[in-house]
């Protein structure tokens, strides 16, 4: 059976998400003004990139194939394929890379196979954007490695611009905001940002942030405020989003942290603290 699942999440770079297994279709010769880069879960595709013959399998192989540049694609056995593909804004690389992916389109690289897998899984998610953002940022990078033989690692300080991101985060807890408006307000690259923060504090900035807005949830809901107006206030996309979060950091959803706080004052309060020290700790 033959389906296809798309939409276009709310990531900078991202212009579509498209997951497909096809078994008899064969795609005519087409071009997309976009990156797209592929990864296939079963089966493999026999495809013509620039009038060169290629394929794509499943397993640790990762397909990058640039803007602007023909091709085709059918399935390779009889059983079809299935494959998720990410269309990378045109920005996302350099142009000049595009004739590196004409010549090598494959890479055999388990590490970035896994990160497009995370990336994916996360992009399913509604209130994760940030967490999409950082882990498309390392992607990026790892791209450019494959196809740039001059890529060179950032060279602001990465002690530096681990603690000036954090300053940001902590700033926008609430509002959030995006790798790319930090690295230009750092004058840093998205990816260099997301591993120095890393090197500093050993958690990346997107759990740093969802830490601290957990920290803050619970700060209001021991006021009396709503679980729903909490999730407004601490920077959650909405209150399912808080709770399926806030479960899985302390171990109990919002309402039933707030029932049990108690109305005594701070002797109510240091037994939730007493109550809730056994909570297993941020998953880094």
């Amino acid at each position: 059976m033959e389906a296809v699942t798309a939409w276009r999440p709310r990531v900078p770079g991202v212009a579509e998400v498209f997951h497909a297994h096809f078994v008899e279709h064969a795609y005519p010769v087409h071009v997309h003004d976009a990156w797209t880069l592929l990864i296939v879960d079963s089966g493999a595709i026999q495809f013509d990139l620039d009038r060169h013959h290629r394929g794509a399998v499943a397993g640790s192989t990762v397909t990058l194939l640039p803007p602007f540049v023909p091709h085709d694609g059918r399935a390779a056995t009889h059983s079809g394929f299935h494959k998720r593909v990410l269309y990378l804004d045109s920005s996302v690389l350099a142009p000049g890379l595009a004739g590196a992916a004409v010549d090598e389109p494959d890479m055999r690289d388990p590490v970035l196979r896994r990160r497009i897998d995370q990336l994916h899984l996360v992009l399913d998610r509604p209130g994760e954007e940030f967490e999409a953002e950082s882990r498309l940022a390392l992607i990026q990078d790892r791209l450019r490695q494959h196809l740039d033989r001059h890529f060179r690692e950032d060279s602001a300080p990465p002690r530096r611009v681990a603690d000036e991101l954090r300053q940001l985060l902590d700033a926008r807890l609430a509002t959030g905001i995006t790798l790319q408006e930090a690295g230009l307000l750092l004058g840093s690259h998205p990816g260099h940002l997301v591993r120095s923060f890393g090197a500093a504090f050993g958690l990346p900035p997107h759990r740093y942030l969802l830490s601290r807005r957990i920290e803050r949830a619970r700060a209001l809901l021991l006021t009396g405020l709503k679980p729903a107006d909490v999730a407004a206030e601490a920077g959650f996309h909405d209150q399912a989003h808080l709770h399926r979060h806030f479960k899985r950091h302390v171990g109990v959803t919002p309402g039933v942290f707030a029932n049990g706080r108690s109305p005594a004052g701070n002797g109510g309060a240091v037994r939730e603290r007493m109550h809730y020290a056994a909570a297993p700790p941020v998953d880094r």
